[in-house]
């Protein structure tokens, strides 16, 4: 097994690596999906969060063990960078990898445990909720100030974001970080990042204003595009919904 630990993280070593070790056992499940498993843990005076990625498939075994990075190598190193860069991310403190000589097995990402007021998803799914309007666009300056620092984030859907409230203000915290580019962004990559967020016009309203303020750009160029790119995705997302539903169909 190959483990490696951030510089700051001295603490708990040996305890967390009894946490892995355990981890089908020992835990809270705060998340069980087909794909990963999200345990927590308390560790001395903090708590920590474990996300398992499954094995992954024959062809990825080979690639992940010669060729790419982990999804768990990647998490842990992309949390390094957006904390350099001063974006909000849980407290990244090791990763874990098992392989064999010829293929890579599970991988394991582990981080400091952070409690949320809620997600980007509570504000999709509930219009009135209190103070709705100000946390869309202080989320969508948070996603401008991505953009600034040159961080396209793939994955920057309604549950990725964790969303606390200090003060007066809202601070948010990037999940699931697997899947992020780094690089200069054309007008487009920063519209359509905003693509699978929500279905909601008015939302889309809102952060469409809020951008195109940050960016100094027309409001209404701003929106025909997020509108468009939005629309696309969700074409695109319900026709694979209906594909899988025949799918499963014929194989019962």
């Amino acid at each position: 097994m190959k483990i490696v630990f951030s510089e700051t993280s001295s603490a708990h070593k040996s305890e967390i690596i009894n946490i892995i070790k355990d981890f089908e056992v020992k835990g809270e499940n705060i998340y069980g999906g087909s794909r990963n498993t999200i345990k927590t843990y308390d560790v001395g005076d903090i708590v920590i969060n474990v996300k398992s990625f499954k094995i992954p498939n024959l062809i990825n075994q080979i690639a992940y063990r010669f060729f790419r990075k982990s999804k768990a190598q990647r998490s842990f190193e992309y949390a390094q960078h957006l904390k350099k860069l001063n974006i909000g991310t849980p407290e990244p403190i090791s990763y874990f990898e098992e392989f064999s000589s010829l293929s890579f097995k599970r991988s394991f990402y582990v981080s400091e445990h952070l409690e949320s007021d809620l997600t980007f998803r509570e504000l999709t799914q509930n219009l009135n909720y209190p103070n709705h309007e100000e946390i869309v666009r202080a989320f969508t300056r948070f996603t401008f100030q991505l953009h600034e620092n040159q961080v396209l984030f793939l994955d920057h859907s309604p549950g990725n974001t964790l969303i606390k409230k200090e003060g007066e203000n809202y601070k948010f915290y990037l999940v699931d970080l697997n899947r992020m580019e780094f690089k200069p962004l054309s007008f487009k990559d920063r519209i359509k990042n905003f693509a699978r967020l929500t279905d909601k016009q008015s939302i889309i309203e809102t952060m469409s204003d809020e951008y195109a303020q940050c960016l100094g750009e027309d409001y209404l160029k701003v929106y025909q595009m997020m509108w468009s790119e939005t629309q696309q995705f969700q074409q695109k997302f319900h026709r694979k919904r209906k594909l899988k539903k025949k799918v499963k169909f014929w194989k019962k």
